[in-house]
């Protein structure tokens, strides 16, 4: 079978390989598409994405669809916790210090033909949703999770800073939660612009005159909850000032330097309570259900998501 291996930043070499062999528990898939995600382009370009390096040539691709050999489409959660320790029998399988994550460390991802995985997380997809939809459940579990960890109310006005997939996909679902006014900003002007279709009451381009302190704080009180979906120090420190007193502010990005730094005066000021994303917490069956209601998934302009069909 055909696999695409990452030997170091930049150097994606195609191989023909075995196809792998099912152990206990497990199911023989063929792969149907897979998305890039922004950690596969750490990966990609640093060898590495936070504490963790490459060590060996790496498959990556943790965000896909596949058809089992019965024929049963599934969309596939790539987390594989241990189910025995502490975290993962509390009910918080993303702590689990065992974790095993597709296309992360040792362990091979999707860009490949054939992939041997856990029958536990498959999740069966109906016909109501595409395979590149059904790519998408992972990020939209991403960002449910981190929805979930604002606690949001009615009425409570919200930032979104960093519009990439996941940034569209938490704004959408902030206004599902009943968010008064959404600000969102970006340095590309056509997440901006998909930000701005998606329902974002101010989208503003980072840079363009429009400073986000000032419009995130226009009345006076600053934004509920702010979401930092950009992974950079810049949206960080934006996110602490825009934040009001006792505000929320949720860590989604991933730096590349693996440091998150911000104005500590300013924070401490307000009392912001910060909640850091850490991937996804048994949120497949409903983010499912989310997309099989009509929810969208994907807004198609150019540059939000690439996704793969081997």
């Amino acid at each position: 079978m055909k696999t695409l291996r990452l030997h170091g930043p930049g150097d994606l070499r195609l191989h023909e390989e075995p196809v792998p062999v099912p152990g206990a528990g497990e199911s023989m898939l063929r792969v149907t598409a897979v998305g890039i995600c922004g950690s596969d382009l750490h990966w990609f370009n640093e060898a590495g994405i936070g504490d963790a390096h490459l060590e060996k040539p790496l498959v990556l691709g943790h965000e896909f669809t596949a058809l089992t050999e019965d024929g049963v489409r599934v969309a596939v959660d790539p987390s594989i916790p241990c189910g025995e320790c502490e975290f993962c029998l509390e009910g918080n399988p993303n702590f689990c210090a065992k974790l095993i994550f597709a296309g992360h460390g040792e362990q091979d991802g999707a860009l490949r033909e054939r992939i041997a995985w856990p029958k536990r997380c498959l999740f069966p997809l109906s016909d109501a949703i595409s395979d590149p939809a059904g790519v998408m459940l992972e990020p939209l579990g991403i960002a449910i999770h981190a929805v979930d960890l604002a606690h949001l109310r009615v009425g409570m006005s919200v930032g979104v800073f960093g519009c990439g997939p996941i940034g569209l996909l938490i704004l959408q679902l902030v206004q599902l939660a009943g968010a008064n006014k959404v600000f969102a900003t970006d340095i590309l002007p056509h997440r901006v612009e998909a930000a701005r279709a998606l329902g974002a009451d101010v989208a503003s381009l980072v840079g363009d005159g429009l400073g986000v302190r000032e419009l995130a704080i226009s009345d006076g009180r600053g934004l509920d909850v702010v979401f930092e979906a950009a992974g950079e120090n810049n949206a960080v420190e934006m996110a602490v000032a825009a934040a009001r007193p006792g505000g929320k502010v949720i860590l989604v990005g991933i730096p590349s330097d693996d440091r998150t730094s911000f104005t500590a005066s300013i924070a401490r000021r307000k009392g912001l309570t910060f909640k850091l994303v850490r991937r996804m917490k048994l949120t497949y069956p409903r983010a499912i259900r989310l997309v099989e209601s009509g929810f969208a998934v994907a807004a198609r302009r150019e540059g939000l998501k690439v996704i793969i069909a081997p």
